[in-house]
């Protein structure tokens, strides 16, 4: 806890943001973060990429699970949806369903998953028709799961 009291406290103020934003250091690297509730910060094993928090938003970390329906297998759904995902700031992974939909999981602050979600219910990917959406096991967490966005195989 001392150490990321430091580096905390190191930092230029024009580096603190007021919501979750990546500050990219040196080299594009995935970041693999763990969150600390105490400081509102998130900090990367390797020190590449550190994520800001703001503490005054009170905004938790929520994980989701999903499934889309319609024509979203063929249109470059999965590219689309790792793209905004990876726009707003969230981590998780999509993939195709052997029942022609797909499905994947969300993690990021509550007010980005909300507009993700959003996104799968309606607008998708270009050539994509959507029928529904579904979100499941919705629930907050202290920590993000996951170190990026991956489209799954």
């Amino acid at each position: 806890m001392r150490l990321l009291f430091q580096r905390l406290h190191l930092l230029p103020r024009n580096q603190m943001f007021s919501d979750w934003s990546v500050r990219r250091h040196f080299l594009k690297r995935s970041p693999v973060c763990f969150k600390s509730r105490s400081f509102g910060a998130a900090w990367s094993i390797h020190g590449f990429v550190t994520i800001f928090r703001s503490t005054m938003s009170g905004e938790d970390l929520i994980s989701v699970d999903y499934e889309v329906f319609g024509r979203v297998q063929g249109v470059f759904f999965r590219k689309y949806t790792q793209a905004e995902g990876k726009k707003l700031g969230l981590v998780g992974w999509v993939q195709n369903t052997g029942a022609g939909t797909v499905q994947g999981q969300l993690q990021g602050p509550r007010s980005k998953v909300e507009e993700m979600q959003e996104w799968l219910k309606s607008t998708g990917s270009p050539k994509s028709h959507i029928t529904k959406a579904e979100f499941n096991n919705e629930k907050t967490i202290d920590s993000l799961e996951h170190s990026s966005f991956n489209i799954v195989k």
